[in-house]
């Protein structure tokens, strides 16, 4: 079943001769409960891409669906509402507020959604087990690991239960191993939890992890793969030639 459609998709930044055209009439189908990467170049389009998908700008043309729902004819406080409760964000830099502990960040969503304190704790602690962070419900942001403080905002995107998660380089500020641990938990979300995740990356180790890769350039899609049932050398060399395009 479909969740994501765009349809000629078209981001255009600035006016006259100074307009740079970020994203260029991008179409493409994500099926409920996929897990797809984004790949490409510095300045490809990918993070734009996300923000349109998620409702985190509007398009200049075109139009993003999602779940049927045209998101361009969303009212900004509806899109607001979607974004809270259908859609989890992670970020590179974890985002996370100081001075709270694992679980009031975890928790904080639902808190902002208008949840009873003790519902968005229990919600906050059922997703941070999950993630390996029972025994690190009370520690905030500056005694967590970076893997860790990843776990919690991954934790933080799902509390709400959202039917899509999307991750913007969610590995970019890990190291080797930390990042093979968070693109396995993404791979979890999808195929244990049945949630459909969108990650844009750099790197092809993480792609990997993915059931489908896109690959865009000059902000048009240039190749996709789907990677399912591949073997390690089939997937190394389809990553090869998209690295080369």
């Amino acid at each position: 079943m479909t969740l994501i459609q765009t349809e000629n998709l078209t981001k255009v930044y600035g006016k006259g001769e100074t307009a740079v055209t970020a994203l260029d009439h991008v179409s493409l189908t994500i099926n409920a409960g996929e897990f797809v990467a984004v790949m490409g170049p510095s300045g490809c389009g990918k993070s734009t891409l996300l923000h349109l998908i998620g409702g985190l700008d509007r398009p200049t043309a075109g139009r993003v669906l999602l779940d049927g729902a045209d998101l361009s004819q969303l009212s900004d406080t509806r899109l607001a509402e979607l974004r809270r409760r259908r859609i989890g964000f992670v970020f590179q830099f974890f985002n996370l507020i100081p001075v709270l502990n694992a679980t009031e960040n975890a928790a904080l969503p639902l808190i902002l959604d208008g949840a009873r304190a003790s519902d968005a704790r229990a919600k906050a602690v059922e997703w941070l087990t999950r993630m390996g962070l029972r025994d690190r419900l009370g520690n905030r942001p500056d005694q967590l690991s970076g893997g860790e403080q990843q776990r919690v905002a991954i934790a933080r995107a799902l509390v709400a239960e959202p039917t899509l998660v999307m991750a913007d380089e969610p590995t970019g500020n890990l190291d080797s191993r930390a990042g093979d641990e968070i693109a396995g938990l993404l791979k979890q979300i999808s195929a244990t939890w049945g949630r459909t995740v969108l990650i844009v990356t750099h790197d092809p180790r993480i792609a990997a992890y993915a059931d489908r890769i896109i690959f865009l350039k000059d902000g048009r899609i240039v190749d996709q793969t789907n990677l399912n049932g591949r073997s390690t050398d089939e997937t190394n060399r389809v990553l090869a030639r998209m690295e080369a395009l």
